[in-house]
């Protein structure tokens, strides 16, 4: 099947979907004739597709494609694997294998990268946010299930995975090989600061870094802290109960997060007083490579008005998946629940907007010329770090002063051009 029927396929499926959701957006009670009436529209244009297109298509890829579109479309982390893909999958759930590092969803049609893991294969080959795998070991992930190109990218530990990565400034795939490995989630780092800021790294929830968290909160308050940064920069591992867990640290009452299904009732996460170790001033640091357990950390410290958020708009995921099985053995694996900030906005739709927002900048590898990528860390020239420097900034004299520090610079700027003006551009009395 050709690259046009398969984007014709993906825009039929788009297309369906929207006028569903746009038809339960206006009503609860849509009647089941309309949904039907819908599904009958899609019916015509495989009808269509099968008896006019240029060629004779495989409506089995035709089919497969349809069905990738339609759940990408509501839903960028389902996957629909068939009967044997489904077995491979349900037969190495629970292996722990080695890997390249990589967290996934779907992008554009293709498996696309939410973050590399810090200190990963991946993270060490300069991977992150916005790169999309266009193949996986030669095999092309248009249409391929979420699910199944996680699977390929892990292994034995020390054998190699072959990546085809599209770059918005290259218009065709960069070629890279990663070995696999035993993949370790980073420690949980901390640090003084001036002025009595203590900074705080969580580059993973996952394996209980909570209490490595708490330990080092306590640890650094008997040092003479009197603020704290939290950075969940490129923390996009965690389960969205352990960002629960991270919030609780620093809150003694009040809604965290909720989740809520269309047949999931509704469950509230509330602090409880027990588990909050400090009420000093907080500032949270996040990135684009914020996901999950650590954007509901972010979204109840804002929504809850217990820390400024500084950084750039984050990923966007926090939902319970479940893998609900078809009569042919086959099964979609769907998000059937989704976890909400305080304020009642889907944490997957929305991801988490910061109160100070602030474009971060890193280095990308561009590539060499014979198409291959790069083999370059992310990481900024050390004391380079602006959303640090703002963060510190932001937590020693609050949001308000600097935002009235900002208004002020633009006039200060005219008046240093004032006085700095040649003697022949001054007027004359």
């Amino acid at each position: 099947m050709n690259r046009f029927l398969k984007y014709l396929v993906v825009a039929v499926s788009t297309c369906l979907v929207a006028l569903l959701l746009a038809g339960a957006a206006t009503s609860r009670s849509t009647a089941p004739e309309d949904t039907y009436r819908h599904l009958a529209v899609y019916t015509e244009v495989l009808s269509r597709i099968k008896s006019d297109y240029v060629e004779e298509p495989d409506m089995k890829n035709v089919t497969l494609g349809a069905v990738n579109g339609l759940l990408e479309s509501i839903d960028r982390y389902a996957s629909y694997l068939n009967a044997d893909q489904y077995k491979e999958y349900l037969k190495g759930k629970d292996q722990h294998k080695a890997d390249v590092g990589l967290v996934l969803a779907r992008k554009f049609g293709y498996v696309g990268i939410v973050d590399a893991i810090p200190g990963s294969p991946a993270d060490r080959a300069g991977l992150a946010t916005d790169d999309v795998l266009e193949s996986i070991n030669g095999v092309s992930t248009r249409d391929m299930p979420l699910a199944f190109g996680e699977m390929l990218l892990q292994g034995n530990a020390g054998s190699t995975v072959e990546l085809g990565v599209l770059r918005f400034r290259k218009p065709e795939p960069q070629k890279i090989t990663l070995t696999r490995e035993t993949v370790r989630y980073p420690a949980v780092k901390s640090r003084m600061a001036q002025d009595d800021v203590a900074v705080i790294q969580v580059a993973s929830l996952a394996d209980g870094e909570v209490a490595q968290v708490a330990k080092q909160v306590q640890s650094l308050q008997k040092q003479g802290a009197k603020r704290f940064v939290l950075d969940l920069r490129h923390c996009s591992t965690g389960a969205p109960e352990e960002g629960v867990e991270l919030a609780n640290l620093f809150l003694d009452k009040g809604l965290i997060t909720y989740s809520e299904g269309q047949k999931v009732p509704r469950r509230n996460f509330d602090a409880n007083a027990a588990a909050d170790i400090t009420h000093l001033p907080l500032v949270v640091i996040v990135n684009r490579g914020t996901a999950d357990g650590a954007e509901v950390a972010a979204s109840a410290l804002l929504d809850d008005k217990r820390a400024e958020v500084v950084g750039e708009h984050t990923y966007g995921d926090a939902a319970i998946q479940k893998a609900i099985m078809m009569e042919d053995g086959s099964a979609v694996i769907l998000s059937v629940a989704k976890y909400y900030s305080p304020s009642g906005k889907s944490i997957q739709d929305n991801g988490v907007t910061p109160s100070v927002p602030q474009l971060e900048t890193e280095a990308v590898p561009d590539g060499d010329d014979d198409g291959t990528l790069s083999i370059a860390p992310k990481a900024k020239p050390a004391g380079d770090d602006p959303l640090l420097n703002k963060a510190i900034e932001v937590v020693v004299k609050g949001k308000a002063e600097i935002a009235r520090d900002d208004k002020s610079k633009p006039d200060q700027r005219k008046t240093d051009e004032r006085l700095s003006l040649p003697e022949d551009d001054n007027p004359q009395n």
